[in-house]
């Protein structure tokens, strides 16, 4: 049988939309391993939304020029590239945005996209992000723009084009502007023979570095998880309780569930939006989410086995005392909430040990 993986993950730096972590102490070896997987999965496997064509106003290919407008189409397709945009709903397939904007002088007067009049699903993240100069009194830009959600990188030459006049856009999904790593060697007691991995990652700000970090991992999990399955047979009872998540109930939007807004809402203020994603984390990660409480908890755990993705009777960790119901999303100050949160964990605790005591009477 093998040993049980044990190393720490701190984070020994941290600033704007930026964090490194040192990751210790790893078998020899790993540090590399764990370091590749992790920087590609980051770059290429997290989601996000972007713009991912434009159609402009009089305008009928790339190579154009609007009129007093200092930017041609090529530049101001740029400038729409460098738009970072954050999902705050479910999208199904893609949303529009709209800018209609008019110079009232002879001054010159900037576009941003601030002045974009985006869809409820999406936050502009970087509102000051220029897009074209109108450089005459008279002078109007007239678009219409679709955002799409994705991961990784998608070439303007996949995009689809539905009508004429509209421009493909280079769509930059990946919420990660870089990642790198490096891999040193450490000590457990006496012993050197383990790696210290180092991790630096740069957000775009759509999404913060933690949280990030724990998607790729989690990703990185369930792949692993169809290797260390092979081998078992499927009349083996282990496998029938097996934690393996499918690719169907890992992309299933918890939307899907039937979920109170309340409940959606501050899933979706740490960019969790997928059944999947909720399967893979402790109910103490839960319950650090803001204004995601026990009663929160219970109301998941119940619809994720009421759809069948958890053990019958799984989720009854917490009772409906009517307490809960005050100290929930009341907007409660930092000690009131730390006092809700170690009652909840007094609570998870009493549930595990109940467990463990049904388990040895049997």
């Amino acid at each position: 049988m093998s040993e049980k993986v044990s190393f720490n993950i701190n984070r020994t730096e941290e600033g704007l939309n930026y964090a490194r972590y040192t990751i210790e102490p790893l078998a020899l070896g790993y540090g590399t391993t764990l370091g590749n997987a992790l920087r590609r999965i980051l770059l290429r496997s997290l989601e996000g939304v972007a713009i991912s064509r434009v159609r402009i106003d009089n305008v009928w290919h790339e190579f154009s020029t609007v009129e007093h407008v200092r930017e041609d189409v090529t530049e101001i397709v740029l400038n729409l590239k460098r738009v970072r945009l954050k999902r705050m709903l479910d999208i199904s397939t893609e949303v529009r945005a709209h800018l209609y904007a008019r110079s009232d002088s002879d001054e010159e007067r900037i576009v941003r996209a601030g002045d974009i009049a985006w869809p409820a699903e999406i936050d502009v993240i970087n509102p000051d992000q220029p897009i074209a100069t109108l450089e005459a009194a008279d002078a109007v830009l007239d678009m219409d723009l679709w955002v799409t959600s994705g991961s990784g990188y998608r070439p303007a030459e996949t995009q689809d084009v539905l009508s004429l006049g509209e421009i493909p856009i280079d769509a930059i999904f990946t919420p990660i502007e870089r990642v790198n790593f490096v891999v040193e060697r450490s000590r457990r007691g006496q012993t050197e023979d383990y790696d210290r991995l180092i991790l630096e990652i740069l957000t775009d700000g759509t999404i913060e570095a933690d949280d990030a970090l724990a998607t790729a991992g989690g990703i990185l999990m369930n792949h692993a998880r169809v290797f260390s399955e092979l081998n078992r047979k499927e009349d083996d009872p282990a496998t029938s309780a097996s934690p393996f998540i499918s690719d169907e109930v890992q992309g299933k939007p918890l939307a899907d569930l039937g979920l109170s807004p309340r409940v959606l809402n501050a899933l979706r203020s740490r960019q969790i939006d997928r059944v999947g994603q909720v399967l893979t984390m402790d109910p103490d990660q839960l319950l650090s989410i803001r204004n995601f409480g026990p009663r929160s908890l219970t109301e998941l755990r119940e619809k994720l086995a009421e759809f069948g993705y958890l053990p019958e009777g799984d989720y009854g960790l917490y009772q409906d005392d009517g307490f809960l119901d005050e100290i929930e999303g009341a907007g409660l100050d930092e000690n009131t909430r730390d006092v809700t949160d170690a009652i909840a964990s007094l609570r998870v605790d009493e549930a595990d040990s109940a467990i463990g005591d049904e388990g040895k009477r049997s």
